[in-house]
């Protein structure tokens, strides 16, 4: 499944320029750190979404542009904070800026690009975009933080974990589509539709990210990545409730003391595989896209709709 860029060529050419306009900082040190997030800009996912989302509600206009950069200035500090608190050394197959500044660099780096995206709303008076957007930082932090204190225990039930990727993960995705939605149609109903599109679309988008972790074939990311960093993923968590105690207490074991031995995390990986926890999960993913779905269906059929669409079936169709 091919990303829909034919629907809005035009604007995302438009949004790279508001967007490049706005990684512009003030000393050569941090223009250059700029300069090099912005040659290793990702496939704008969440930019896309805002755009599509203005589309399906009107004309795409100036204040879709921002909502637009501002979506892509907040996600790119996440992903400088994020690679910090990982210890992550690599991004998108290169060095990340961690590896590059180093941790005080990364942290005040991710503090400015989320200043930079606050200022671009209040200097436009785009409030309420920027609360649409706030309520998502917010979420996202509560989801980290929820996430590490689990973490210590290793006793995660589904429910929770549903909490933690709707605050972390879909919550940003919701934002976006709502935010592109309020943009040309200051309507809170269709808002608050499109919210839930881009919530239930982000869940899909998570559970998909959680089944790369035990992937046989290069997805562009390490596999088993999310067991040494003893991220408590849903197959992980299906497994851990679906199998005798004494393999159970072998994984928690392992997970908290060996996550570091390849071929012990390759034995956690064939368990999952085992138990049913990458069917579970592809199950559970699958029904989320397809909440995802009937919500898109309330709106009248047109080519953005069905790009929306393909949005959604690329986000649980694709390889990396």
């Amino acid at each position: 499944m091919n990303l829909p860029t034919n629907l809005i060529n035009d604007e995302l050419k438009v949004f790279e320029t508001r967007f490049k306009e706005a990684m512009q900082g003030q000393g050569s040190r941090l223009n250059r750190i700029l300069r090099y997030i912005v040659k290793r800009k990702g496939k704008q996912l969440r930019p896309m979404f805002v755009l599509l989302s203005a589309k399906l509600c009107g004309e795409v206009n100036e204040p879709a542009y921002r909502a637009a950069s501002l979506v892509e200035l907040l996600h790119t500090a996440t992903l400088v904070h994020d690679d910090v608190v990982d210890d992550s050394l690599e991004r998108r197959g290169f060095f990340s800026t961690f590896a590059l500044w180093k941790a005080k660099a990364n942290i005040l780096l991710g503090d400015y690009l989320l200043a930079k995206g606050l200022l671009l709303s209040l200097d436009n008076n785009d409030y309420r975009v920027l609360h649409i957007l706030s309520d998502a930082v917010r979420k996202m932090s509560e989801g980290e933080l929820l996430q590490m204190q689990k973490a210590r225990t290793l006793n995660l039930e589904e429910e929770i974990y549903y909490d933690i990727i709707r605050s972390k993960t879909a919550s940003l995705l919701a934002s976006a589509c709502a935010a592109g939605a309020w943009s040309t149609s200051q309507d809170e109903a269709v808002t608050e539709k499109m919210r839930l599109f881009g919530e239930k679309t982000g869940m899909a988008f998570q559970i998909k990210d959680d089944l790369f972790d035990y992937a046989s074939e290069n997805v562009g990311k390490t596999t088993g990545n999310d067991i040494k960093e003893k991220k408590l993923t849903l197959p992980l968590i299906y497994t851990l409730n679906n199998i005798d105690k004494s393999t159970r207490r072998k994984i928690i074991y392992i997970v908290k003391n060996n996550n570091r031995d390849k071929k012990k995390v390759q034995w956690v990986i064939e368990q999952v595989e085992a138990s049913g926890g990458i069917s579970y999960a592809t199950e559970k993913m699958n029904s989320f896209k397809n909440e995802a779905l009937e919500v898109l269906h309330q709106f009248p059929e047109s080519p953005v709709r069905q790009g929306l669409e393909d949005m959604v079936l690329y986000v649980t169709d694709r390889k990396y």
